[in-house]
């Protein structure tokens, strides 16, 4: 059974379709790399598996529950499903420590001192566990990423989304924020994610999605999308990826 499944997803923004009918499926466990140009509709589809936009047509559903616009269902869905930002949305008034603990405080009821013990457990894991009590204005761009990855897994979701979490970092650090992600798929965490990131896409997703114009056009294993696309729009999309890396 499909953890995530979207039915027919349609989504505008004025007189502007932007989501035209998208399926979707993603099974337990699995990560789903979404490609494709700007304006296509990944970061869109992200926004709407959170119910961060109200649908205008078909259905998502998580975990067997409809995203619905219901304030109740909403925070519901959102203890199940963690999503990270292209800008890392760090509190920069409070610690990294209190950052990670906040989410599990307010809307889990986790007493002070067990949120602590977690969020200091994943900061530990991901090498920051000295950064703890510092501010994110005292972090690079790599690690504030990295801490708000470990933020939301602070919630013990079932899904997280990740929205084009390289794209506002120096090439330079993007290698720190993949490799945690690859060691988060390494341990089965489910989850979908919208990148630029063609060799990540390839290496780590257990299927691609390219899409285009709002619509999911081709879909598949890895290997096949990248080795033999079926629609001459993923292979010229794929061909610019390729020369815009290499320049």
């Amino acid at each position: 059974m499909a953890l995530v499944e979207a039915r027919g997803v349609v989504k505008r923004f004025g007189e502007q379709t932007v989501l035209d009918g998208v399926d979707l499926e993603v099974e337990p466990h699995k990560v789903v790399a979404l490609i494709g140009a700007s304006g296509s509709g990944k970061s869109t589809l992200l926004r709407c598996i959170n119910g961060l936009e109200a649908l205008d047509g078909g259905t998502i559903r998580v975990d067997g529950r409809s995203v619905l616009q219901d304030d109740i269902k909403l925070n519901r869905l959102r203890r199940d499903v963690g999503i990270v930002f292209q800008s890392f949305n760090l509190f920069p008034h409070m610690s990294v420590i209190d950052n990670v603990m906040l989410a599990p405080r307010k809307v889990l009821g986790v007493s002070k001192a067990d949120a602590a013990d977690r969020a200091r457990w994943l900061l530990d894991r991901i090498g920051l566990a000295d950064k703890a009590d510092a501010f994110p204005d005292r972090l690079s761009g790599g690690q504030q990423q990295r801490v708000a990855i470990v933020r939301a897994m602070a919630m013990r979701p079932k899904v997280l989304l990740l929205d084009e979490i390289t794209s506002a970092l120096d090439p330079e650090l993007v290698d720190e924020v993949l490799e945690m992600v690859t060691d988060l798929a390494h341990e089965g965490m489910t989850m979908i994610l919208a990148t630029h990131e063609m060799d990540f896409a390839r290496d780590v997703a257990d299927k691609v999605c390219f899409l285009h114009k709002g619509s999911i056009l081709e879909e598949g294993p890895p290997a096949e999308i990248f080795g033999s696309p079926r629609h001459e729009r993923t292979a010229e999309f794929l061909r610019r990826s390729l020369e815009g890396r290499s320049r």
